[in-house]
This record gives C-alpha cells, structure tokens and sequence, in this order.
C-alpha cells in the first residue's frame, strides 16, 4: 500500500530559511549563501520522508517566496516596469516581483483561498509575452532524484505549477501558457521522471460550463505530452462539486485524482457512487490544515471502506492538502506539557501518521502506534482542561439578540467628532512601530527572566513614549502605541485567554519570509484578566490626542489559531467575542475613546463554496458585533482588514456597523475603490490604504496625493481616513519615517486644495 505528501513546510524547523533570506536581503550573506541553506533544507526533507516510508515524494514544492510566483516566472510573465531582459530570471527580479524595490512596486499579494497563506497575484495583459524563463521545476526533480538514488523503495514525484488554479491564468492565456508546460513536462520526462503532480485547487469552487469546458480542453491539449507518464490531479481545501468531480475523472489522460476528505468528506459519496476504473486514488486522510493527531482508527475505516470502490493497489493515503499550512516539527517543543503534546502532530508527524495509515491498510498494523493514538483520542474527550460550563451557557445565551448598537453610524460619527474634533481627512496608522532588535531582546530577557518587571515595564515605556513623540512630530492626528510589548497579533491575546496553549517553535508561513506562530485553541476561551488597558492607559497619558486602544477581533484570533476540532467553529468564535467585549468595556472605562478591533482574516475564512457564505457571514459579522455593542456613542469604534478581495462581501462589512474601518488597498491596486463606482453606498468612515508596508519602498507625497484624489472622487471627504494598508512592524525605522511624513504631507496638501475649492 503507498503513501503520499502533498507538500511539506520549506521554512524548516527553525526558520533557516526566513533568517536566510532576510540575511540575503540585507546585504549580508551571498546568493551562494541562500542557496546553501535552501539546498540543505529541500535534502533533509526528501530524507525525511524516505526514512518514513513514503514512495511518493514531492519535488518542487520549495519556494524562494511563493508558489505561484514560481509558475509565473516560469512562464516568464514578468510586468514590464521590472525592466527584465529575458533569459533565466535571477533572483533580483524574482524579489523585485514579490517585494518591489527602490523605484518601482511589489505585485499584488493576496490570499490563497481560505488559508492565511499569501501569494503573489500574475499580472497578465496584452504586454506579457510567454516565454519558459525558470528551469526550477526541473532543476528540483534532478535535484531530488539524485537526493534519493540509495532509496530504492522511493518514486520521486514532481508537484509542478498549477495550470488553471489561479483565475487570473484565464482563458484568454490558456493557449499561449500550455506550450510551455508541455516544454516542462518534456524535460521531466527526458529527466526519468515517471509522475507529476498538478495542483488545481480551483476545482473544488463553483465553476459555470464555460470554466469547466476550458479545464477539459487545457489538459486534453496536454495529453499528448503525457506519453508514458503518470499524472496526478491534486484537489483540496474543499468538497468537490459533483459537476466538477464528472468533469475532472473524465480526463483520459490522467492516472490519478487526489481529494481532500478532511475538508471535503462529502467527495467520499461521489468516490463510492462513481470512480473511473483503473485509476488511482490518492486519499487525503491526513489532516494537512490543523495539528490535531489524527484518529487513526476512523481513518482507516474510511480507508477500507473506499477498498471496496477503488482497486487496492490504486488506493494510496495521503495528506489532505500541503503540509506547508502547519507546523514542522512537534520534536522542538519542549515546553509544552505532555497531556497536550499527546494531543498533537505537526508536519513530521503527519508525514507518519501517513505512512502508518497506509501499512495497516496493507495488513502490516503496528498495534502499539495505534494504541497510543486511541489513548491520546481519549484522553482528549475527558480531560477536564476542555470544558468550562460557565463559558459554554454564556456563549449560549448570545444566540437571542443580533448585539447591534442602539444608535446609528451617523449619529454616532457626529458624536464622536464633537468629543475627538479631528480635521478633514484624519490621518491614523494601523497598530504597530517597527519591532527592533533591541526591542525583542527585551521580551526574549524578560520571558526568560533575565530582568525584572521593572526593567521590562520601563523598557517598553520608553519605547512607546518614543512611537508617540515620532508620531506627534510627524503631526498624525490619531496616535496608536506601537504595540512594543506584543510578539504576534493573535498570539499576545491567546497568551493572556484560558483554553489556548502555545507552541516554542511552532512556525507557519504567512508570505515570503514572514512566519506566525498560531496559538492552539483545545479548550473553551474566557479572560481572566484585562490584557491591554495598562499599556493603553500609559500610552494615552503621554499624549493629549487621540490614543487608539488596539485589539485583535474574534474572528481573526478564530482564524490565525488551529483551533479545536470537536465543536463547531462558530462556538469558539463566540466564546472569543465575550472575552475581547470584556476588554473593549474595560478600555472604554479606562479613558479610551478610540478602540480599534481588527478584523484583518475575516475574508480570509469566507467559505469556498458560495452556498456556505451566508452562515459564515452572520456569524463572523455577528461575533464583531458581540465585541462593542455595549460602548457609548462617543466611542469610537475601528477596525482593519487587509491583503483579500472584499468586494463580494462588502455588504457584511457595512453589517459590522464599525464607526471607522481602515482596508488595505494600494497593493491590490486599488480594486477596492471599484466597488464604489458601482454604487455601493458606505456611510461610516472608511480608510483605503495609501501605500504598501510590504515593500521596502517609500512611496512619493505625489504619488500618495494622487491615491487620495482617486479615493475622494468616489467617497465623501467627510467619511475618509488616511492610513497606510497595514501595520509596520516588519519595516525599519528608515523607511517607516519618510514614509509617513510623506503620507502626513499629501494629506495636508488635499486638505489645502479642498479648502481652497470651497
């Protein structure tokens, strides 16, 4: 019986990689250097899973940045303003799309379905002219293969660029883009390779016949090329619909299908109602999205229920998508206790637990492995540490009212402005100040307890009473603290709420170099005690304007966490909300007249099918809800969003009835603004983002005046902010300070001209 990986982390289990290329970045270490550590960490993994037992192992599944801007410099569509030359794309031009530069923008980043990954967007148009410009697909099976030459039981197995996944490769481009994957997959063949895998995840959304009929004709345009290969279709993430499914298994020239039946147990009907004969069947059983150790004996009984459907050797167990979306290794945590450990698997183990699955089917069950799995099952189900009755009958309880508040938004913006007397155009930051290394040294001492309290709460004084005097200088009307003490948005808060425990090294990729480390919800969510007032308190006596009090909404703790799988989703979500509405009260009480409560994966968690967005909307928007609908009409409350397409759920978001939400905007170039040419009305305030923290690069007052002047021409000047997208924690002072100064500059200018014009 065979076993298969979907993909694996390519942070390794430390970070190498992030610290490598930050190093590359920087100017410190060579590009000699990067590869040596991308080299080292694409072996251990191949290694890894070969001593697991796993026959089928994915290459290419490494990325420098992202995936998709991997197809896309293989297919050598490279915007114009990157000024490349042709020939093989180096990695200057490959950073210079995903993180722009000195003088020109980043690509679009957004997110990838309903994960908190982000890719980078294809800029395809009239100008862009395909051409095979990265041999890294191939360049890894070799790679790979030669890794793997003393594994005799291991068929190496290249994951190649999704052809259609990503919309924006639409139809238009289909024909111009297949001639070079049958150009890549000729070179793999040529290599030895005998399987490749594409990964087309799009297959699990709504598509109409017009979309389907261009994925059948993509890969019957392919399937000469597929000769005497085997060629696996990935899905994941999702049900397949039943049309999609039929579309999908009546390729004739693909061997096997790969479904998520984690995500998507409903596909197991389809499979057991109708699945091609002779084709193989890669099951993914394996939860690839959360780190709950699986329950092997339900597995396997999915597993041998499908023997009866598909052939047993055609049944192989795999994961139920990359293992990229969870941690890498449970053997560096150290500091969790071992009830929890018991409960767990990250990456590596999942990577067993597969292999597992896969002998037990084939007759060869290692009894004791099993054993300790239904121990751990157990123990999990009784563990008093799960459940909180007083927590449970007050999440209950919410289910009588909508907790919407008494006034509406714009009677509330007037109250709120005769209390806070802000001018036209306010201009406000996101949250956070640049994290130094100085300053993380000071949390790494304290945590370890190599200062005093003292020590710490000095430090961290000092540091917020320099973000409030640079932004006071900078003349910003409404300050924020900078957030010196927190390491992670959701983190900081799952620190400080009962039923949330905390790994030491448990990493997750956001974007390029960037990780999180995802609290682990396992228990009912409460909060003992206040989290933020103190610090919001000091921050707001340091400075006679407005100081926002800055907290992570329910729904973006929900979804940046791996949360428990054995209550509805929802019920967590409610829980979190009684908690943050006790903080929001608290704040109110404490002097705060400005709370802002970021909502910034809200979209993020929009299911992928569209006859599932209702339910998630009105629970989601009802737990924003939950937070603040005791506070005052002279509070003022925002929130923030970023990095997603909002345009189809714009109505949920005017639902929320925030007083004021700021909304990444620039790198998305501008979309967001489309949606209110088309009429949609939005009567609270409103902040586009002026420019993109994702960059290094530091935007023009001309360039910003001109965003503002295309914001002002589809909403009222009196219900717009002027922000940046998204907080500023990983940028440096250098480029924080010009930038702002140049966003506080256009603002003034627009303000003068609109002066000027009444």
């Amino acid at each position: 019986m065979a076993s298969h990986i979907v993909g694996y982390p390519r942070m390794g289990p430390k970070r190498e990689l992030k610290f490598a290329l930050e190093s590359f970045w920087d100017g410190k270490s060579s590009a000699e250097d990067l590869e040596k550590v991308a080299t080292d960490l694409r072996a251990s993994i191949w290694k890894q899973m070969s001593e697991a037992g796993i026959k089928y192992i994915p290459s290419n599944t490494f990325s420098y940045y992202d995936q998709v801007l991997d197809t896309t410099a293989m297919l050598g569509a490279v915007p114009e303003r990157y000024s490349w030359a042709g020939g093989e794309i180096g990695l200057s031009t490959y950073f210079s799309m995903a993180r722009g530069n000195a003088t020109v923008p980043a690509m679009e980043m957004t997110k990838w379905f309903d994960t908190n990954y982000h890719f980078i967007v294809p800029e395809l148009g009239p100008t862009i002219k395909f051409t095979y410009a990265s041999h890294k697909a191939v360049s890894e099976y070799k790679e790979a293969k030669a890794c793997l030459l003393d594994q005799s039981h291991t068929c190496c197995f290249l994951n190649l660029p999704r052809v259609w996944t990503n919309r924006s490769l639409s139809f238009h481009f289909l024909g111009s883009i297949l001639p070079i994957y049958k150009e890549v997959v000729a070179e793999l063949k040529a290599a030895g390779a005998s399987w490749i895998q594409f990964d087309e995840p799009t297959l699990v959304k709504d598509l109409d016949a017009h979309e389907l009929a261009a994925f059948t004709s993509a890969y019957a345009e392919l399937e000469s090329s597929f000769s005497g290969l085997n060629v696996l279709i990935e899905t994941y993430f999702a049900d397949i619909p039943a049309e999609n499914y039929k579309t999908l298994t009546s390729l004739s020239g693909v061997t096997a299908y790969g479904f998520d039946l984690v995500r998507g147990a409903k596909t197991i009907d389809l499979v057991r109602s109708s699945f091609p004969s002779g084709k193989y069947l890669f099951a993914g059983v394996v939860d690839g999205r959360n780190i709950w150790a699986d329950d092997l004996a339900a597995s396997l009984s999915t597993l041998e229920s499908l023997e009866a459907v598909v052939c047993k050797d055609k049944l192989v167990v795999s994961t139920s998508c990359s293992l990229m979306h969870t941690a890498v290794d449970l053997v560096n945590e150290t500091k969790l206790d071992d009830e929890i450990k018991s409960w767990l698997a990250f990456a590596a183990q999942k990577v067993v637990e597969v292999n597992a699955l896969a002998k037990a089917l084939a007759g060869q069950k290692d009894e004791a492995y099993f054993a300790a799995n239904v121990a751990a099952q157990a123990s999990r189900r009784s563990s008093p540490r799960v459940t909180n009755e007083e927590v449970q009958k007050a999440a209950a309880a919410l289910r009588g009212s909508d907790h919407r508040r008494a006034t509406n938004v714009s009677a509330r913006l007037d109250a709120q402005q005769k209390k806070l007397n802000l001018p036209v155009l306010p201009t406000t930051t996101i949250g956070s100040f640049p994290q130094t290394m100085d300053l993380r040294r000071v949390r790494r001492e304290y945590k370890a307890k190599k200062i005093s309290e003292e020590e710490y709460t000095n430090a961290i004084k000092e540091e917020i009473s320099k973000v409030v005097k640079i932004q006071e200088e900078l003349d910003i009307d409404v300050l924020v603290h900078g957030e010196p003490e927190r390491n992670d948005m959701v983190e900081y808060f799952g620190e400080q709420l009962s039923g949330f425990a905390f790994t030491a090294n448990g990493w997750v990729q956001s974007y390029g170099s960037r990780c999180v480390k995802p609290p682990i919800i396992y228990g009912d969510v409460s909060r003992p005690n206040p989290m933020t007032v103190y610090w919001s308190k000091t921050a707001q006596s340091m400075t006679s304007r407005p100081m926002k009090g800055m907290l992570t909404g329910p729904v973006t703790i929900l979804n940046w966490s791996f949360v428990r799988n054995d209550q509805p989703r929802f019920e967590t979500c409610y829980q979190i909300a009684l908690a943050i509405k006790k903080e929001v009260e608290d704040l109110e009480a404490g002097g705060i007249q400005v709370i802002q409560i970021d909502e910034a994966a809200l979209r993020e968690g929009l299911p992928l099918r569209k006859s599932e967005h209702a339910f998630y909307l009105d629970w989601a928007v009802h737990s924003f809800r939950i937070t603040n609908c005791g506070v005052q009409d002279t509070t003022q409350i925002h929130t923030h969003m970023c990095y997603s397409n909002f345009n189809d759920i714009i109505h949920s978001i005017i639902d929320m009835d925030a007083d004021v939400i700021t909304i990444e905007n620039s790198r998305s170039d501008e979309k967001l603004l489309s949606v209110f040419r088309e009429g949609v009305k939005y009567g609270a305030g409103i902040g586009p983002g002026v420019y993109d923290i994702h960059s290094p690069r530091i935007p023009s007052t001309e360039e910003i005046a001109d965003r503002i002047n295309k914001m002002l021409a589809v909403l009222d000047t009196n219900i717009l902010w002027v922000n940046p997208d998204c907080g500023l924690k990983t940028r440096k002072y250098t480029e924080v300070k010009p930038a702002l100064t140049n966003m506080v500059s256009a603002t003034k200018l627009i303000r003068t001209q609109l002066a000027s014009a009444k």
